[in-house]
Protein backbone atom coordinates (compact mmCIF):
# COMPACT_ATOMS: atom_id res chain seq x y z
CA UNK A 1 0.00 0.00 0.00
CA UNK A 2 1.32 3.36 -1.07
CA UNK A 3 2.77 5.44 2.03
CA UNK A 4 2.94 2.40 4.29
CA UNK A 5 5.73 2.17 6.76
CA UNK A 6 8.57 -0.23 5.57
CA UNK A 7 8.58 -2.32 9.00
CA UNK A 8 4.81 -1.85 10.45
CA UNK A 9 4.22 -3.93 13.12
CA UNK A 10 7.95 -5.62 13.32
CA UNK A 11 10.28 -5.37 16.19
CA UNK A 12 13.68 -5.12 15.50
CA UNK A 13 16.96 -5.44 17.69
CA UNK A 14 19.71 -3.15 16.77
CA UNK A 15 22.80 -4.45 18.28
CA UNK A 16 25.84 -1.63 18.82
CA UNK A 17 22.63 1.05 18.18
CA UNK A 18 23.94 4.03 20.28
CA UNK A 19 26.30 5.67 17.76
CA UNK A 20 27.28 5.04 14.30
CA UNK A 21 25.40 3.14 11.58
CA UNK A 22 24.24 1.02 14.69
CA UNK A 23 22.57 4.41 15.46
CA UNK A 24 21.48 5.29 12.02
CA UNK A 25 19.59 2.29 11.30
CA UNK A 26 17.59 2.09 14.60
CA UNK A 27 16.42 5.61 13.85
CA UNK A 28 15.55 4.77 10.13
CA UNK A 29 13.92 1.64 11.40
CA UNK A 30 11.92 3.30 14.04
CA UNK A 31 10.61 6.02 11.46
CA UNK A 32 9.49 3.21 9.26
CA UNK A 33 7.04 1.73 12.37
CA UNK A 34 9.33 -0.45 14.10
CA UNK A 35 9.45 -1.27 17.66
CA UNK A 36 13.52 -0.92 18.17
CA UNK A 37 15.25 -2.71 21.22
CA UNK A 38 18.44 -0.51 20.93
CA UNK A 39 21.44 -2.69 22.60
CA UNK A 40 25.32 -0.86 23.26
CA UNK A 41 27.54 -2.15 25.61
CA UNK A 42 29.31 1.50 24.79
CA UNK A 43 32.81 -0.90 24.68
CA UNK A 44 36.11 -0.10 23.43
CA UNK A 45 36.89 -1.63 19.63
CA UNK A 46 38.29 -4.59 20.58
CA UNK A 47 35.30 -5.07 22.71
CA UNK A 48 36.95 -4.67 26.04
CA UNK A 49 35.05 -3.17 28.79
CA UNK A 50 32.04 -0.81 29.04
CA UNK A 51 31.66 2.96 28.66
CA UNK A 52 28.83 5.33 27.85
CA UNK A 53 31.31 7.63 25.94
CA UNK A 54 33.34 6.21 22.97
CA UNK A 55 36.47 4.72 24.05
CA UNK A 56 39.83 5.80 22.37
CA UNK A 57 41.51 3.21 20.18
CA UNK A 58 43.77 0.67 21.79
CA UNK A 59 45.88 -2.53 20.90
CA UNK A 60 43.46 -4.89 19.80
CA UNK A 61 44.08 -8.32 20.55
CA UNK A 62 42.63 -11.24 18.05
CA UNK A 63 40.98 -13.19 20.27
CA UNK A 64 38.90 -10.43 21.35
CA UNK A 65 38.03 -8.61 17.78
CA UNK A 66 37.19 -12.75 17.11
CA UNK A 67 34.75 -12.97 20.01
CA UNK A 68 32.78 -9.49 19.66
CA UNK A 69 32.70 -9.69 15.60
CA UNK A 70 31.75 -13.33 14.95
CA UNK A 71 31.20 -14.56 18.55
CA UNK A 72 28.24 -11.81 19.10
CA UNK A 73 26.69 -12.47 15.61
CA UNK A 74 26.53 -15.92 16.61
CA UNK A 75 24.98 -15.52 20.04
CA UNK A 76 22.47 -12.98 18.59
CA UNK A 77 21.70 -14.83 15.98
CA UNK A 78 21.09 -17.93 18.42
CA UNK A 79 18.63 -16.67 20.52
CA UNK A 80 17.11 -14.76 17.59
CA UNK A 81 16.38 -17.94 15.66
CA UNK A 82 14.28 -20.25 17.98
CA UNK A 83 11.75 -16.97 17.76
CA UNK A 84 11.81 -16.65 14.23
CA UNK A 85 11.82 -20.44 13.90
CA UNK A 86 8.40 -20.73 16.51
CA UNK A 87 6.96 -17.42 14.79
CA UNK A 88 7.83 -18.60 10.66
CA UNK A 89 9.46 -15.54 9.80
CA UNK A 90 12.43 -13.22 10.20
CA UNK A 91 15.43 -11.47 8.68
CA UNK A 92 18.83 -11.38 9.95
CA UNK A 93 21.12 -8.22 8.50
CA UNK A 94 24.59 -8.78 9.54
CA UNK A 95 27.49 -6.55 9.06
CA UNK A 96 30.61 -7.69 7.73
CA UNK A 97 33.55 -5.94 5.97
CA UNK A 98 35.43 -5.48 2.86
CA UNK A 99 39.15 -5.86 5.08
CA UNK A 100 37.45 -9.29 5.06
CA UNK A 101 36.13 -9.85 1.84
CA UNK A 102 38.78 -8.38 -0.26
CA UNK A 103 41.49 -7.28 2.20
CA UNK A 104 43.60 -4.28 4.10
CA UNK A 105 46.81 -4.09 6.14
CA UNK A 106 47.03 -4.47 9.84
CA UNK A 107 43.97 -5.92 10.10
CA UNK A 108 44.07 -9.92 10.28
CA UNK A 109 41.67 -10.08 13.83
CA UNK A 110 38.77 -7.47 12.10
CA UNK A 111 39.33 -9.43 8.28
CA UNK A 112 38.69 -13.14 9.59
CA UNK A 113 36.04 -12.15 12.38
CA UNK A 114 33.89 -10.16 9.48
CA UNK A 115 34.59 -13.11 7.11
CA UNK A 116 33.55 -15.63 9.53
CA UNK A 117 30.33 -13.95 9.63
CA UNK A 118 29.99 -14.04 6.16
CA UNK A 119 30.08 -17.98 6.27
CA UNK A 120 28.03 -17.74 9.49
CA UNK A 121 25.28 -15.69 7.53
CA UNK A 122 24.70 -17.65 4.42
CA UNK A 123 24.77 -20.86 6.78
CA UNK A 124 21.47 -18.93 8.28
CA UNK A 125 20.62 -18.52 4.84
CA UNK A 126 20.21 -22.19 3.90
CA UNK A 127 19.10 -23.98 7.26
CA UNK A 128 16.71 -21.57 8.02
CA UNK A 129 14.60 -20.89 4.80
CA UNK A 130 12.47 -23.25 5.08
CA UNK A 131 11.43 -21.48 8.05
CA UNK A 132 10.60 -18.04 5.84
CA UNK A 133 13.62 -16.82 7.69
CA UNK A 134 16.16 -14.51 5.28
CA UNK A 135 20.05 -13.75 6.36
CA UNK A 136 22.06 -11.52 4.14
CA UNK A 137 25.45 -9.45 5.00
CA UNK A 138 25.98 -5.43 4.24
CA UNK A 139 29.72 -4.43 4.29
CA UNK A 140 29.40 -0.66 5.04
CA UNK A 141 32.06 2.08 3.62
CA UNK A 142 31.38 4.67 7.03
CA UNK A 143 33.46 5.73 9.17
CA UNK A 144 33.76 3.97 12.49
CA UNK A 145 36.14 2.65 15.17
CA UNK A 146 36.87 -0.38 13.78
CA UNK A 147 37.77 1.51 10.30
CA UNK A 148 40.56 3.67 12.53
CA UNK A 149 42.41 0.78 13.05
CA UNK A 150 43.72 0.54 9.81
CA UNK A 151 47.53 1.89 9.16
CA UNK A 152 47.88 5.23 7.56
CA UNK A 153 52.05 5.28 7.14
CA UNK A 154 52.06 6.44 3.29
CA UNK A 155 50.21 9.57 2.17
CA UNK A 156 47.91 7.58 0.07
CA UNK A 157 46.82 5.60 3.13
CA UNK A 158 45.97 9.02 4.51
CA UNK A 159 43.97 10.48 2.14
CA UNK A 160 41.96 7.23 2.07
CA UNK A 161 40.92 7.17 5.70
CA UNK A 162 40.42 11.00 4.97
CA UNK A 163 38.02 9.88 2.48
CA UNK A 164 36.29 7.68 4.99
CA UNK A 165 36.10 10.09 7.84
CA UNK A 166 33.74 12.27 5.16
CA UNK A 167 31.30 9.00 4.77
CA UNK A 168 28.57 9.35 7.43
CA UNK A 169 26.54 6.36 8.61
CA UNK A 170 23.46 7.43 7.36
CA UNK A 171 23.78 6.26 3.69
CA UNK A 172 23.98 2.60 5.42
CA UNK A 173 21.15 2.84 6.96
CA UNK A 174 18.34 2.55 3.95
CA UNK A 175 19.66 -0.39 2.59
CA UNK A 176 19.95 -2.23 6.09
CA UNK A 177 16.17 -1.55 7.31
CA UNK A 178 14.79 -2.59 3.89
CA UNK A 179 16.72 -5.57 3.89
CA UNK A 180 14.46 -6.51 6.76
CA UNK A 181 11.60 -5.39 5.17
CA UNK A 182 8.44 -7.78 3.30
CA UNK A 183 9.50 -5.84 0.44
CA UNK A 184 13.15 -7.50 0.66
CA UNK A 185 11.22 -11.18 1.27
CA UNK A 186 12.90 -12.69 -1.79
CA UNK A 187 16.42 -11.47 -1.10
CA UNK A 188 18.22 -13.53 0.97
CA UNK A 189 21.80 -15.28 1.16
CA UNK A 190 23.43 -12.59 -0.17
CA UNK A 191 26.24 -9.16 0.31
CA UNK A 192 25.85 -5.76 -0.85
CA UNK A 193 28.62 -3.13 -0.03
CA UNK A 194 27.61 0.45 0.61
CA UNK A 195 29.31 3.44 0.06
CA UNK A 196 27.86 6.64 -0.10
CA UNK A 197 25.01 6.49 -2.50
CA UNK A 198 26.40 3.18 -4.24
CA UNK A 199 25.70 -0.01 -3.88
CA UNK A 200 27.20 -3.16 -5.23
CA UNK A 201 26.38 -7.04 -4.80
CA UNK A 202 29.59 -8.79 -4.07
CA UNK A 203 30.34 -11.98 -5.69
CA UNK A 204 30.77 -15.25 -3.74
CA UNK A 205 33.08 -18.19 -3.60
CA UNK A 206 32.83 -20.11 -6.63
CA UNK A 207 35.42 -22.21 -9.11
CA UNK A 208 37.14 -20.27 -11.28
CA UNK A 209 38.77 -22.82 -13.28
CA UNK A 210 40.10 -26.26 -13.15
CA UNK A 211 42.98 -28.80 -13.81
CA UNK A 212 43.05 -32.53 -14.23
CA UNK A 213 45.36 -35.32 -14.78
CA UNK A 214 44.13 -39.03 -15.22
CA UNK A 215 46.93 -40.33 -12.86
CA UNK A 216 46.42 -38.34 -10.30
CA UNK A 217 48.97 -35.48 -8.81
CA UNK A 218 52.32 -35.30 -7.38
CA UNK A 219 54.22 -32.38 -6.37
CA UNK A 220 56.55 -32.14 -9.21
CA UNK A 221 53.06 -32.09 -11.68
CA UNK A 222 51.39 -29.73 -9.67
CA UNK A 223 54.74 -27.67 -9.79
CA UNK A 224 55.11 -28.37 -13.59
CA UNK A 225 51.19 -28.28 -14.81
CA UNK A 226 48.74 -27.43 -12.14
CA UNK A 227 50.46 -24.14 -10.67
CA UNK A 228 51.21 -22.65 -14.51
CA UNK A 229 48.05 -23.73 -15.48
CA UNK A 230 45.62 -22.20 -12.43
CA UNK A 231 48.06 -18.92 -12.91
CA UNK A 232 46.50 -17.03 -14.65
CA UNK A 233 43.77 -17.19 -12.51
CA UNK A 234 45.13 -16.35 -9.50
CA UNK A 235 44.07 -13.60 -7.25
CA UNK A 236 46.44 -10.70 -6.86
CA UNK A 237 47.12 -9.41 -3.46
CA UNK A 238 44.57 -6.68 -3.37
CA UNK A 239 43.29 -4.68 -0.51
CA UNK A 240 39.95 -2.94 -0.81
CA UNK A 241 41.42 0.39 -2.22
CA UNK A 242 42.65 -1.53 -5.38
CA UNK A 243 39.55 -2.75 -5.69
CA UNK A 244 37.95 0.70 -5.03
CA UNK A 245 39.97 2.87 -6.19
CA UNK A 246 37.39 5.65 -7.18
CA UNK A 247 35.96 8.16 -5.59
CA UNK A 248 32.55 7.67 -3.58
CA UNK A 249 29.29 8.99 -5.22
Amino acid sequence: MAGEAALDGKVVVVTGAGRGIGREIALLAAAEGAKVVVNDLGGAADGDGASAAPAEMSVVDFELVVKVHLLGSFYVSHAAARLFREQGSGAFVHFTSTSGLIGNFGQANYAAAKLGIVGLSKSIALDMARFGVRSNCVSPFAWSRLIGTIPTQTEAEKARVQRLQAMGPEKIAPLSVFLLADAAKDVTGQIFAVRMNEIFLMGQSRPLRSVHRSEGWTCRSLAEHAMPALKGSFYPLDRSADIFSWDAV
